[in-house]
């Protein structure tokens, strides 16, 4: 079987993929090691520690997520645009055996380095900064309605959105998801 991608890129895949179905404290370099077929001591070759292979792989995953927001079409209706988001969220699910990284190492926070924390609230206050920019639009083109500010409505949105995605997964039932994008949706009716 060809694969493309590198063994350094293998792991930081796998490693997210682990990190989203058990958290930071649910997988090892054991693991890593049994899914990309090499030893561990190589996997310490490019991630040191733990820590920073964690801090890499919020760096990426945050990276895929912008790369995603941005290319959302500027010109759509802004309800479009949150059909679109809700929509991404929900392929984050999977097969509803997991969850948004971020969301899951903000559970585990307490145990993650400085560096990691920071990232993960980074990639929070992008995500919530984006839906407040969309709330924006969408009260002013008169295609949503908040309570509140748009910022503190973002902020509910995504804290809404990460919360669907827990019960989700504990549910198997991705209509979670589905209830907060129709919640903002008879608001705006």
């Amino acid at each position: 079987m060809e694969t493309k991608s590198t063994v350094r890129e293998q792991l930081l895949d796998h490693a997210i993929a682990l990190m989203m179905r058990r958290g930071y404290n649910g997988f090892s370099y054991r693991d890593l090691s049994e899914l990309v077929g090499v030893k561990t001591s190589s996997i310490h070759y490019y991630f040191p520690s733990k820590d920073d292979l964690a801090l890499e792989a919020v760096r990426q995953y945050s990276d895929e997520v912008m790369a995603a927001l941005q290319a959302v079409d500027a010109a759509l209706p802004a309800d479009v645009k949150l059909t679109a988001y809700t929509k991404a969220f929900g392929k984050t699910l999977g097969d509803g055996n997991q969850i948004c990284l971020c969301g899951m190492l903000a559970a585990d926070i307490d145990s993650l380095p400085d560096s990691v924390r920071k990232a993960v609230q980074a990639f929070f206050r992008a995500n919530e900064n984006w839906l407040a920019k969309v709330l924006a639009a969408g009260v002013s083109e008169g295609t949503l309605a908040v309570n509140g500010s748009a910022e503190s409505s973002a902020r509910a949105l995504f804290a809404a959105l990460q919360g669907s995605a827990l019960a989700s997964r504990l549910f198997h039932a991705k209509s979670r998801l589905e209830d907060v994008d129709a919640m903002w949706r008879k608001r705006a009716s």
